[in-house]
């Protein structure tokens, strides 16, 4: 099942967080984003012509998110997005961040 089939589910916290070797096999499903700060969080810039359409994106994002129960850090202004992504509970990643980030590159810009 691909990434974009498969919905976040609820973490509890009190779970280690993905591995550096776990989390590259994610992000081999998600090249686009990058692993940051030892392997606990995945980033992407996504760049746009103006601040509307940074805005328009974000908010797709945001819906995304509150639809998927799993909410990204964010920040943007004229020309650009950029999305951060971790479990804060585990502060790391868990398979949920990489659901989140394939679904977020399938919206349209």
């Amino acid at each position: 099942m691909s990434l974009t089939e498969m919905k976040c589910v609820p973490c509890q916290g009190g779970m280690p967080p993905m591995s550096e070797i776990q989390a590259k096999v994610f992000l081999a499903q998600t090249p686009a984003w990058s692993l940051e700060e030892n392997a606990t969080r995945i980033t992407r810039k996504f760049e746009f012509a103006d601040f509307v359409g940074a805005q328009v994106f974000v908010n797709k994002v945001g819906d995304l998110a509150e639809m998927e129960g799993h909410h990204p850090d964010i920040s943007f202004g004229w020309g650009y997005a950029h999305i951060m992504i971790y479990t804060h509970k585990i502060m790391g990643l868990h398979e949920n961040d990489f659901i989140l980030a394939a679904k977020i590159d399938e919206l349209d810009m």
